[in-house]
């Protein structure tokens, strides 16, 4: 299994299936993916059923291209690729950026190019872990959607931070 693989089959675990909560901001979603993300990668407006009905292999591909790619995960450590590529889907692959260079103390811009991998490389995975769900609940606790969804955001920051040590010690 590669690490895309083994850290979507975590993603999805707290992905579910379908929703269309009246107070979640990204709307109607099936296994993570938004009916606006959906349709963006249809090049049309997709309806609600189409997104019901979303292929596996389109959700995977979905995954990979606007999230895992972006975030570099084939170039993390096992266990921060999955810490990333969570925090990627569940609040944007820039947010997630620059929460991994905050941690890392490198310039904060969003992209995760050369000198970012590099630092991530000289860290230690184990403390980067933990930071990087530290300053993720920091942000979750923010929101104006945290009464409602708090609690099921700490389970999954708590569970992703639980499996992503786990990954990393081999």
């Amino acid at each position: 299994m590669s690490r895309f693989d083994a850290c979507l089959r975590e993603v999805l675990r707290h992905e579910g299936g379908w929703s269309d909560h009246p107070k979640d901001p990204g709307g109607a979603t099936m296994q993570g993916i938004t009916l606006a993300t959906y349709s963006d990668h249809l090049g049309r407006q997709a309806t609600k059923d189409e997104l019901r009905s979303i292929p596996a292999s389109v959700r995977d591909a979905i995954y990979r291209k606007r999230y895992w790619d972006v975030v570099s995960g084939d170039s993390l450590p096992a266990g921060v690729d999955l810490s990333v590529f969570d925090l990627a889907v569940n609040s944007g692959p820039g947010r997630a950026g620059k929460v991994l260079q905050s941690c890392l103390g490198v310039v904060v811009d969003g992209a995760i190019g050369p000198r970012t991998l590099d630092a991530v490389l000289s860290a230690e995975d184990a403390p980067l872990i933990n930071e990087i769900a530290a300053r993720r609940m920091a942000f979750l606790r923010s929101l104006p959607t945290w009464t409602t969804f708090g609690s099921g955001w700490a389970k999954r920051v708590a569970d992703v931070q639980r499996t992503a040590i786990k990954m990393a010690s081999g």
